[in-house]
């Protein structure tokens, strides 16, 4: 074997990621080795509990709960803990002791990144993220670096599995929501609180870190619109389908112009997919990430988006980076966010929709409903309509399927209010945006 030099690497945190990491880096060491030019020496993994049970055998001498102790002493220090304290502390901890930093921690990148990069840029270190966006899919790099001579226009991504594996199931079976979900937390794709999933909150952090990239702008997490699934039905489903639509829940980062300024939108919310664009192929658990770039043109991701020897990829790759850095020496490479783009709120966004309406069967309702839309400066471009029910007296229910023209988001929602208030119309059951058109 070469004499290599040997760096030293600290892991904080041993779940389902940082064990296979740990395992990874012990069994493939040599060949880590050969690719990085370094030996990658894993001197101890912090954990809270030394005895805990976990996803694979580690050397009990390895394990410590002195996660200070261990940092101090590191070239390179992987934080797999999640959260935000105290991963944030022991970030600023390694950075400042000299280290590179490899993290996969989405939630504390898009809560305190800028705090985090500017510590690195102040004392030259790295850090690298690869592994926080999108599980083992590599677009991190190739938005930072492939991408940093080009303009990027928009992102589309599924960047959560446990969501997309729910409305997949929902598309195909006419299942209803609450019992894919029962199915998704039997199978482990989903927590027991599902929250962070199912209401957006994983895909708008993911979301934030992308547009930050992208569009070379500090984006924070409460610039992100974010709605999530729960109100998705089976019959919104059905809808779609014969629409030629299917139901995705999508981060969108766009570049816009607004009052004649460049500005981005970043937003989290299920929407309309025909299923001829490639987003509408992604199945089960998968993650994809459909970049729209000025020169480079439409580029497609694909992969798994979580998962821990899948992410432990993603995480090796960086530290495979941060060693060959460390040989090269210099310093690290800032983030590129001097752009400083404007984020507009959502009702700046312009795209188009499908309402679904249930009214009052009788002459003269489409008219009115018409009508207001047209006020609102809506467009109707398609209509269907299904008699749903009949009273004693005989008169019907019926739904209307409208699909729109381009619209402004803040006429369609203030236009969508005034069909609620109409009195021709019993009930808005769903507006869903069209993306990807």
């Amino acid at each position: 074997m070469t004499d290599y030099r040997r760096l030293r690497v600290a892991l904080l945190g041993a779940g389902s990621v940082g064990s296979q990491v740990a395992s990874l880096l012990r069994q493939h060491g040599d060949e880590l080795a050969d690719r990085a030019g370094a030996t990658l020496e894993l001197v101890g993994i912090a954990v809270r509990d030394v005895d805990a049970p976990r996803d694979v055998d580690l050397p009990r001498e390895l394990l410590t709960t002195d996660a200070e102790t261990l940092i101090v002493g590191a070239d390179i220090v992987i934080e797999l803990m999640g959260g935000i304290e105290p991963a944030r502390e022991y970030l600023l901890q390694a950075i400042n002791s000299g280290a590179d930093v490899v993290t996969a921690n989405k939630a504390l990148l898009a809560t305190h990144g800028p705090e985090i990069f500017d510590a690195a840029d102040q004392v030259g270190a790295q850090v690298y993220y690869e592994a926080a966006a999108a599980g083992a899919i590599p677009i991190i790099r190739p938005l930072r670096d492939s991408l940093a001579g080009d303009r990027v226009q928009r992102i589309m991504g599924i960047v959560n599995g446990t969501t997309n594996y729910i409305l997949d199931r929902m598309d195909k079976e006419g299942a209803e929501f609450g019992d894919v979900l029962a199915d998704a937390q039997a199978l482990g794709y989903a927590e027991a609180d599902p929250t962070a999933d199912i209401e957006g909150y994983d895909a708008a952090q993911k979301a934030a870190i992308l547009a930050s990239l992208a569009f070379h702008t500090a984006v924070p997490l409460d610039a992100v619109h974010r709605e999530g699934i729960t109100r998705i039905d089976a019959s919104m489903m059905d809808a779609a389908r014969k629409a030629g639509y299917v139901i995705k829940l999508l981060a969108v980062c766009e570049r816009m112009v607004a009052d004649g300024d460049e500005t981005i939108s970043v937003r989290v919310y299920p929407a309309l997919v025909s299923r001829e664009h490639p987003l509408a192929s992604v199945h089960g658990a998968n993650n994809a990430v459909f970049v729209e770039a000025e020169a480079a043109g439409p580029l497609m991701f694909y992969g798994a988006g979580a998962g821990g020897v899948q992410t432990a990829s993603a995480v090796l790759g960086d530290v495979v980076s941060a060693a060959r850095r460390h040989i090269a020496g210099g310093v690290g490479v800032g983030e590129s966010t001097r752009a400083n783009l404007p984020i507009v709120p959502i009702g700046h966004v312009t795209t188009r929709y499908q309402i679904t309406l249930e009214v009052n069967d009788q002459p003269g309702v489409l008219a009115t409903i018409a009508g207001i839309l047209s006020d609102g400066n809506v467009s109707i471009a398609t209509v269907e309509q299904t008699v749903i029910g009949d009273d004693i007296e005989g008169a019907g229910t019926a739904r209307l399927v409208i699909g729109t023209h381009k619209a402004r988001e803040q006429d369609l929602s203030d236009t969508v209010d005034t069909l609620a208030q109409s009195g021709v119309v019993e009930k808005v059951a769903s507006v869903l945006r069209v993306e990807g058109d």
